[in-house]
């Protein structure tokens, strides 16, 4: 289930069902200074975009937050940092930390992601206590970017704990051929997995990235995960899209434990 919402007027976001002590949710393209390809509110300052406007949109989009993002270095890996011992790194633009997912107990501290078709996943404890942001692309979401972040909010968690997880906007399977490399990384240790993939032209195939999330989150023994079902190449006035357009923008998803 979708939510659509505003955090001002004309920047709206879309989120997930609410989750105690825990705040979430995705931007969309609408509402910042930047243009052409960017337009408008482009959070990624490796687009090639105009940097003034991209800071433009992160003063917008930061009087809606608690405290400045904790911005990451995205190389499609599968690498968790622990937010808790990092500091935002905004302020002095200094080097970013390298990692695809992060992770924090410590209230007020936000976890942020960027994507333009991969999937931005949010993963909390169902207590509220314990929170983590995964970017996954294909290869990260292969290589075990979900299951290292849920294996890294354990670590901070008491034993039983049950999780929840929310995966963002991200390409639909209608949308998203891919060779046949990325079907033998799912499914040379999860034949099962083949479920989620359709065949395609020419010995391609159609990937349905958020099902195959899904999966993953469940068999790493996730108890509820619930997909936004919204496909970023399908709708290019509220998504940018890579795959659609190479030069484009990114949207971010923010997470972040409320404050007790």
């Amino acid at each position: 289930m979708t939510l659509p919402g505003t955090l001002d007027a004309g920047l709206p976001t879309v989120s997930g069902r609410p989750w105690p002590g825990v705040r979430y949710f995705c931007t969309t393209r609408q509402g910042g200074a930047s243009v052409g390809p960017w337009s408008a509110l482009n959070l990624g300052r490796h687009t090639r975009d105009d940097p003034a406007h991209v800071d433009q949109n992160r003063a917008l989009l930061l009087r809606h937050l608690p405290a400045a993002p904790l911005w990451l270095d995205q190389v499609h890996g599968s690498t968790v940092l622990d937010a808790d011992l990092s500091q935002p790194s905004e302020p002095g633009r200094q080097a970013l930390p390298v990692a695809d997912a992060a992770v924090t107990t410590r209230p007020g501290t936000v976890l942020a992601i960027m994507t333009a078709d991969c999937l931005p996943v949010v993963i909390a404890s169902m207590d509220g206590r314990a929170l983590g942001v995964a970017h996954a692309g294909w290869r990260g979401l292969a290589a075990g970017v979900l299951e290292n972040t849920l294996a890294a909010l354990r670590l901070r968690a008491d034993v039983g704990t049950t999780w929840q997880a929310w995966v963002g906007p991200a390409i639909s399977r209608v949308h998203f051929e891919v060779g046949p490399d990325v079907y033998e990384a799912f499914t040379a240790t999860d034949p099962e997995a083949s479920a989620h993939f359709a065949p395609g032209a020419a010995q391609k195939w159609m990937a349905d990235l958020p099902a195959l999330a899904r999966r993953r989150l469940l068999q790493a023994g996730i108890q509820q995960v619930e997909l936004s079902g919204v496909c970023t190449y399908a709708q290019a006035d509220k998504y940018y899209s890579f795959r659609r357009n190479p030069t484009t923008g990114r949207q971010a998803t923010l997470a972040w434990l409320a404050p007790v």
